[in-house]
C-alpha cells in the first residue's frame, strides 16, 4: 500500500490535451527517476468534464520532493491552462486496504 496518496479534482473540456502533457511528464519523471509510483486517472459519471487524478507515492516526504520539483511545477502550470477552473486536492495518509 502507497504511503501517501495525492487526489486532485478537476474539470476539464480538453482531456485530451491533458492526457498527453501526463503522458509527457511521466516520461521525464520516469528519466529523471521521480514521480510518483502509480497513477490512475478517472472520469466522472456524475459530472461531465470532471476527472480525478489519483496519485500514490511511497511517502509524504516523496510526494513533497515531487511537488517542489520545478518540473512538477512547469506541469502543473501547464495543465492549469488546459482546465476549467483551480483543481481541488485531496492529501491522504492511507490508513486501511484490501485487494483481491
Amino acid at each position: 500500500m502507497a504511503g501517501f496518496i495525492q487526489i486532485i479534482e478537476y474539470q476539464t473540456t480538453r482531456f485530451d490535451e491533458v492526457q498527453q502533457l501526463g503522458d509527457d511528464f511521466r516520461e521525464q519523471a520516469n528519466a529523471r527517476g521521480g514521480g510518483p509510483e502509480r497513477v490512475t486517472i478517472t472520469k466522472s459519471r456524475d459530472r461531465d468534464n470532471t476527472y480525478l487524478t489519483i496519485a500514490e507515492f511511497a511517502s509524504y516526504e516523496a510526494a513533497m520532493a515531487n511537488s517542489n520539483d520545478p518540473a512538477t511545477q512547469q506541469f502543473a502550470e501547464a495543465m492549469g491552462k488546459l482546465c476549467d477552473g483551480p483543481p481541488t486536492f485531496y492529501n491522504l495518509d492511507p490508513v486501511h486496504g484490501w485487494e483481491s
